[in-house]
């Protein structure tokens, strides 16, 4: 059982509409609560902004570094199991080099706030972006080309230590999740100490709550729908995924959403 424990975004004073993550203040007392409620793991969702010819602002990365890390060693105080989330959005025009240089960056920056709040790596999970182009760049990429720059990322910044990484979805359909998970596992990529696995949101979701559409009649068909795409990104996760599934329900349909928050 877990919890998503921040308290949503705002505006980051000093930096052009970029944003940081609200709920330190009293997190540790809110922790204790929801161990004692049952809950063992919990997450916490912090959002990098790639801007227009210059990236993030290094305020806002050290911000984002920052709250994950304090985040993470009070839920480590409190018995229970950090999420780290650190989310480049898709928003903008960048192209593949340019995310991966961010992800690196960004992801870099915060295992060294990690250490500094010391917080056993060995006791987290990463929940990155996967390394994508931004949503209005022209230029087209292979899901080879993604998860071979998402993969270089990954092992130039994230430490052996961390048992797994759990991928969001970020905007992306449900197959086209899907499919880079797949490509992810493929060989040939080099070493991947870590399970590369998914912890999805709308990527899961969207093809059964079209089916369900909160009838009752609809609840067998919905669930097995929920079945086919959890049996999907099971069989990507090992690198065996075939496409059986990239007709049924709302699969491929985009699921992008500017400046998403939730």
């Amino acid at each position: 059982l877990g919890i998503k424990v921040d308290k949503g975004t705002r505006w980051l004073p000093g930096t052009d509409n970029e944003l940081y993550t609200q709920g330190l203040t009293d997190l540790d007392k809110r922790c204790k609560k929801y161990y004692e409620f049952g809950a063992r793991f919990a997450k916490w969702r912090a959002v990098v902004k790639i801007l227009p010819s210059k990236g993030p602002s290094q305020n806002a990365v050290v911000e984002t570094a920052h709250s994950l890390a304090r985040y993470a060693a009070i839920c480590q105080a409190n018995g229970l199991v950090p999420i780290v989330e650190p989310e480049i959005l898709m928003d903008g025009d960048h192209d593949l080099a340019t995310a991966q240089m961010w992800t690196e960056r960004v992801i870099a920056q915060c295992y060294e706030c990690l250490r500094l709040q010391g917080v056993l790596l060995e006791g987290t999970l990463l929940k990155p972006n996967m390394v994508l182009p931004g949503a209005d760049c022209k230029k087209k990429y292979t899901p080879a080309d993604n998860a071979a720059a998402t993969v270089t990322a990954l092992q130039r910044s994230v430490p052996v230590a961390v048992p797994g990484i759990t991928f969001l979805s970020g905007g992306q359909g449900e197959e086209d999740a899907t499919v880079m998970l797949n490509a992810l596992n493929q060989p040939g990529l080099g070493y991947r100490p870590w399970s590369l696995t998914f912890s999805y949101g709308r990527a899961l979701q969207k093809s059964v709550l079209a089916v369900w559409q909160g009838k009752k009649e609809n609840v067998d068909a919905a669930q097995k729908m929920l079945l086919l795409r959890a049996r999907a990104n099971g069989d990507a996760n090992l690198g065996k995924y075939t496409g059986y599934a990239a007709s049924e329900g709302e699969a491929s349909k985009s699921l992008y959403v500017k400046n998403y928050a939730y």
